[in-house]
């Protein structure tokens, strides 16, 4: 698999503008990098294949699917053995809400982003599901107040 310090000025210009528009066509794309429409393909289909273009997707707006508020929550496990930790991300990726879970160096085990309805929402989330989570000795939970920055693009350089 090529890193980004492999690719051309094309290809990072075609990563650059699918990230900004997933449902550009490609003949748009072929466009608007001056490439011919197969040229353009060809390096898709490449980048692709080497993993750097893993998904398209559609970005819903949290908000308006009824889920405002951002939770952070950080998770200490009983135990940091392997089998626990496996036990414990297994369960966690079955969650709706738990729209990101990271593995941590430092005080927490885990750090969790969360999205829920309201304060109540969360507090539901918490009794019904975070607690009961394989290995979990520890839940501590902080509401973002606003998002100040929230990126989608990955910087490709």
């Amino acid at each position: 698999m090529k890193d980004s310090s492999e690719l051309d000025r094309l290809d990072r210009r075609i990563l650059h503008l699918l990230q900004k528009d997933g449902r550009l066509s490609n003949a748009a794309l072929a466009a608007r990098v001056n490439l011919s429409e197969s040229a353009c393909l060809r390096r898709v289909k490449a980048l692709e294949q080497q993993g750097l273009l893993r998904h398209y997707v559609a970005l819903v707006d949290q908000v308006l699917a009824g889920y405002p508020d951002d939770v952070f929550v950080q998770i200490t496990l009983l135990s940091q053995q392997q089998d626990d930790l496996a036990a414990f991300e297994a369960e966690v990726a079955k969650l709706p809400e738990v729209m990101e879970c990271h593995l941590m160096s430092g005080d927490a085990d885990y750090l969790l982003r969360v999205i829920v309805a309201d304060a109540r929402d969360y507090e539901r989330l918490h009794s019904q599901y975070l607690t009961r989570l394989p290995g979990v000795a520890r839940v501590h939970s902080s509401f973002a107040l606003r998002t100040v920055v929230k990126k989608t693009e990955v910087p490709i350089r």
